[in-house]
């Protein structure tokens, strides 16, 4: 008797439908289980039996035939433990139950408790596409199931307890949709930087429209306060987005039954050790990268000239397209990586060049050496590069308090409004056509940035960021057109001194 039990599997950040099927025959006792399983896929067999005994029914002694459709495609994980078990019981009698509008998902430990699985969102999304009307799943994962909308989602926390639902005996109750609770967790504020307002205008463009920014000044100056503070005045994802960020995040393994949903823009700093592999992803099975677990959110590089060249040259095709293509012998996948790069640095090794005490102690090759590091391609890419100057005492005494997070995002939020209006989530991301009707300058600003360009020797791409950051001044001045004072402004965020050696 052959036995269909519907299953999932995942694909990158996708899920896709699997049949497992089983067949009891006769012949010597053996267990196969085909359909390209993975070493965890392969081992479930001895997990499946014992958990069949620890629940208090018999394993059948037969020849034992589990086939895992589509077979042509590599199956991974243990989520296939819970459709296994099922379809082995359902073929030799021991459950009757219609099971053809279920899916079932789960690790089973050896006691026959149903463990959590990583993917599970996107499964579940998969699942409702799919005309599924019941998700079976672990109670860990129940939460986060739900989020997929239009399903039934049940929580199996025992082997007994699924099957004596099943059976009708002690129904398990639907998870309820999740619901975000109370957020006890306190933004950094603006308000606590003394000083440094040239800076805090330019992160504020930066959340205004999207850009890349980078911080170049000397130890202590604040560039990792400031950056570590740049969520508190990003706009709150749509549900779209937060879906989005949470399929990587779950693939990842990074979601709990608490917190199913990211309900907060990623913020992702690697220490500069990070090896290419861990910031664009990859493995022998391909994982998230730091790039993509940074999607819709911030990806801050501290002390950019430490991390290793080819590292950060990774960063250079998903600056441009959004999205991060890794190629393996088991695959290539892509990952979504629309991120907002935020990076510091310090102008030098020792980390002193340019301040007033005169304490710099590198010659000027040791310093063209520290920032060649960094290659032109990829600054080319960064909107934004402002210096941090170091504070005097003066300065850092003052009294006078700072314009808060909250004051700043009210006017990220009104310019955000305006790029919504024209089409697109931020001017980061305009296109060329988007670019040509929204960009236009007038004759005084064509002069300007026809000056700008000769003689700082701009690229097509500087040309065209310079464009968008004009258009976010202005939208953040609102006007309608952008004007020389705001193309001057998004200019000079392309001179910083520090970066001409």
């Amino acid at each position: 008797m052959v036995v269909n039990i519907h299953s999932l599997g995942l694909h990158g950040i996708d899920g896709y439908d699997v049949q497992v099927e089983c067949d009891l025959s006769g012949g010597l006792p053996a267990f196969e289980l085909v359909g390209l399983p993975d070493a965890a896929v392969k081992e479930s067999k001895e997990r499946v039996r014992a958990a069949i005994h620890n629940s208090g029914y018999g394993f059948p002694v037969s020849r034992i035939t589990v086939n895992l459709s589509p077979a042509d495609r590599k199956k991974e994980g243990t989520v296939y433990d819970l459709p296994i078990l099922l379809g082995i019981l359902s073929a030799a009698g021991a459950l009757r139950a219609d099971l053809s509008r279920a899916a079932f998902v789960g690790e089973i430990g050896l006691n026959g408790q149903v463990r959590p699985v990583r993917g599970m969102l996107p499964m579940a999304l998969r699942a409702r596409a799919s005309g599924v009307r019941a998700l079976y799943v672990p109670a860990d994962n129940a939460p986060e199931a739900t989020l997929a909308g239009g399903l039934e989602v049940y929580p199996v926390e025992r082997v007994e307890q699924l099957i004596a639902h099943l059976q009708g005996r002690e129904p398990i109750p639907p998870a309820p949709v999740w619901s975000q609770e109370e957020d006890d967790l306190a933004d950094l504020d603006f308000a606590d930087v003394k000083w440094q307002e040239h800076v805090k205008r330019a992160l504020e463009i930066a959340a205004a429209g999207g850009h890349h920014i980078l911080m170049v000044g000397p130890p202590g100056a604040g560039k990792s306060m400031l950056a570590k503070r740049l969520p508190s005045i990003l706009p709150e994802m749509t549900r779209a987005e937060a879906l989005e960020a949470t399929r990587i995040w779950s693939v990842a393994g990074m979601t709990d039954r608490r917190h199913p949903l990211l309900t907060r823009r990623p913020f992702r700093s690697p220490h500069h050790t990070v090896s290419s592999a861990a910031l664009s992803g990859g493995g022998s099975v391909p994982r998230p990268g730091e790039i993509s677990l940074a999607h819709n959110g911030i990806l801050f590089l501290d002390e950019l000239p430490e991390f290793r060249r080819d590292t950060l040259e990774v960063l250079r095709q998903p600056l441009e397209d959004g999205v991060v293509q890794i190629s393996r012998v088991a695959g290539t996948m892509r990952y979504p990586a629309r991120f907002q790069l935020v990076c510091a640095m310090n102008p030098c090794k020792c980390g002193w060049y340019g301040h007033p005490s005169g304490r710099c102690t590198c010659s000027p090759k040791a310093i063209s050496s520290y920032l060649g590091r960094l290659s032109g391609p990829l600054l080319d890419r960064i909107d934004l590069q402002v210096e941090v100057p170091a504070l005097d005492f003066s300065e850092l005494r003052q009294e006078t308090p700072s314009e808060s997070s909250a004051a700043i995002r009210a006017l990220v939020a009104a310019a955000r409004a305006v790029q919504t209006a024209r089409g697109v989530d931020c001017n980061a991301h305009l296109d060329a056509p988007q670019l040509r009707r929204f960009c236009r300058l007038d004759g005084a600003g064509e002069a300007l940035m026809r000056q700008a360009y000769d003689a700082m020797a701009l690229s097509a791409r500087s040309y065209d960021r310079i464009l968008r950051v004009a258009r976010t001044i202005a939208d953040l001045d609102g006007s309608g057109e952008i004007g020389a004072e705001h193309l001057a402004e998004a200019i000079q965020y392309r001179t910083t001194d520090y970066l001409k050696r």
